[in-house]
């Protein structure tokens, strides 16, 4: 096997991503997590955790940076990205997260709930139209036109300065007004509406610190915005599993960590029985 295609792919890089990656590398897998920074997480701006077992009193920042150190201290690798897509193809997953793609065999989807990811108007009719999630992917196809970035994250700005690098008309809106953007078109964008305006576009870049799963993975079965598990964890989807808020409520660190290792024990059987 290629050594660059991952066991295990895990989307998340907080507690349930964390658990699921040290149970995936207890079974000899190889195993990797592509993620943000955890401390770019809400958990790390709760000043005290007084429900996780044997450890109260905790902030959500240590709480974090304790399970982060558990990571390396197993040599497991840690990517800083946002997955943008995936794609199965030959019996693997390769998944774009800015300008890389990552292979793996089987994935966990870890990457939370999806807070504030309710689509904009005009956006799910418009998808690979000219609306984008993935400014280095799909920049150099605006070279020369006018864009509109919709900075849903903390790395927006970087991608707009990205944009115009590369000889893009960048008009930049930052969470305030773009959360309330709708985009316009009719085969391809044409414009957006921010703050009451409309600006003619050609594309327009949706910057969110996570990708929606639905829209990261077709065909992934969702209930209530969640995505939907069976008992092991595994989705609707062969060799992809997740674990954590992203599955529904309550919302509590304790269960996102007992879904983590069920997933990776979920994935592991999968595994071999492909391998069988």
């Amino acid at each position: 096997m290629d050594e660059k295609t991952w066991d295990i792919l895990i989307l998340g890089a907080g507690p349930a991503g964390i658990s699921a990656a040290l149970t995936a590398h207890a079974r000899g897998r190889s195993v990797t997590v592509l993620g943000a920074d955890p401390m770019t997480s809400p958990l790390a701006k709760a000043p005290r955790i007084d429900n996780y077992p044997g450890l109260p009193g905790m902030s959500g920042r240590d709480l974090l940076a304790a399970m982060t150190q558990s990571l390396a201290a197993q040599d497991i690798p840690r990517i800083e990205g946002r997955a943008t897509g995936v794609m199965a193809f030959d019996g693997k997953f390769m998944v774009s997260a800015e300008q890389d793609v990552y292979t793996a065999r089987s994935l966990i989807l870890a990457a939370g709930a999806q807070q504030g990811t309710k689509p904009l108007l005009g956006e799910s009719e418009l998808l690979g139209r000219g609306v984008s999630y993935c400014a280095t992917c799909d920049g150099m196809l605006y070279r020369g036109k006018r864009v509109a970035v919709l900075g849903l994250s903390g790395s927006a700005e970087r991608d707009a300065a990205f944009l115009r690098q590369i000889g893009c008309q960048v008009l930049f809106f930052g969470p305030a007004q773009a959360k309330n953007c709708e985009i316009k078109g009719g085969t391809n964008v044409t414009g957006v509406v921010c703050g009451g305006e409309e600006y003619a576009v050609e594309g327009v870049f949706i910057l969110r610190p996570t990708v929606a799963a639905s829209v990261l993975l077709p065909g992934l079965a969702m209930t209530d915005g969640h995505i939907a598990v069976d008992e092991n964890m595994a989705t609707g989807v062969p060799g992809v599993f997740a674990a954590g808020d992203c599955t529904g409520r309550p919302y509590q660190i304790a269960r996102a960590v007992g879904q983590g290792n069920a997933a990776a024990l979920g994935a592991d059987r999968y595994l071999k029985e492909r391998d069988e």
